[in-house]
């Protein structure tokens, strides 16, 4: 019979890089780690790490095991959860990570799902920025993180990305700006004035070479590391500004703002990303349902 605390040790190693420093996580002897990890692959049958200069990398097997305990420990500790913070109810925890350059409206359209199953879910959202939310996903303090580009293969956190949905990128301004751009639009936006996303956002680099290729040169006024306030300054006439198609009817009626033009050569991709390759949570299949079938069904439709 497999022996969970080996394990636990096992995947502690692998999810810290190393028996040193899952030692110092766990309070224990290095000697202790290494001992229990050796008898759970002398038990297994296989080799579970190799060594990679100073560091243990796992093999294919060790991915295995991992894999399945990433879901056998992520589960435990929603148990835990749920029996520690929900002892008169039975409410769902999901705790939600939001990327800051994701627009609140495209946010909250990928999440409400969550909220109207039938089991009761309470709702954890945290935003920042993706670094920071990839380090509390690293140590399983979030189920899942809201982004607008997929987990980095190179940030040594162990992640899948499970693309929600893409549309095209679309241009908002006020009345007066819309009607002065939009006949002859894109060539219409050289030296209009634009507000552009900051450098986290993954729409910037490929603004900058949308607009390259186009020979389009605009007034950039200002850069934002939130959506939400990019969309302030728009909708008081500073200028144009560059959001998701799919965010149409939320802009107009929440800013007063509409669309001066679109391109479908450069796509907002939005991406839910666990520690987990499958999307367990019923919260999590519900959000990834709903995405595909009415976040961006209706944009789809209209292209």
């Amino acid at each position: 019979m497999l022996n969970y605390k080996q394990l636990y040790y096992f995947w502690n190693v692998a999810k810290y890089g190393g028996v040193t420093r899952a030692a110092e996580q766990l309070h224990l002897t290095p000697q202790t780690i290494s001992g229990q990890v050796s008898e759970l692959a002398q038990s297994l049958g296989v080799d579970l790490f190799y060594q990679s200069g100073r560091r243990l990398k796992l093999t294919s097997a060790g991915e295995l095991a991992f894999t399945h305990a990433e879901e056998i420990f992520q589960t435990g500790k929603s148990l835990e959860a749920r029996l520690k913070n929900n002892q008169h109810h039975t409410d769902l925890l999901l705790r939600v990570g939001v990327s800051n350059v994701v627009p609140k409206s495209i946010a909250f359209s990928l999440l409400s799902p969550a909220l109207q199953l039938q089991e009761p879910v309470r709702l954890n959202c945290y935003e920042d920025k993706l670094e920071s939310l990839f380090a509390e996903l690293a140590v399983h303090n979030l189920d899942l993180v809201i982004a607008d580009r997929p987990l980095p293969a190179d940030t040594g956190v162990k992640g899948y990305n499970h693309l929600l949905g893409e549309c095209a990128l679309a241009f908002y301004g006020t009345p007066e700006l819309v009607e002065s751009v939009r006949v002859d639009f894109p060539r219409s936006l050289n030296d209009a004035p634009l507000l552009m996303p900051g450098p986290d956002s993954a729409l910037m680099p490929a603004l900058e070479r949308w607009f390259a290729d186009m020979g389009i040169s605009p007034y950039i006024k200002a850069e934002f590391d939130d959506s939400g306030l990019m969309k302030a300054f728009g909708q008081e006439g500073v200028g144009l500004f560059p959001a998701p198609e799919a965010i149409s009817e939320q802009a107009a009626r929440q800013h007063g703002v509409s669309i001066a033009g679109t391109t479908s050569d450069i796509s907002c991709r939005y991406y839910a990303i666990t520690p987990e390759r499958r999307l367990k949570h019923p919260a999590l299949e519900a959000i990834s349902q709903s995405a595909k079938s009415n976040v961006f069904s209706t944009v789809a439709s209209r292209a």
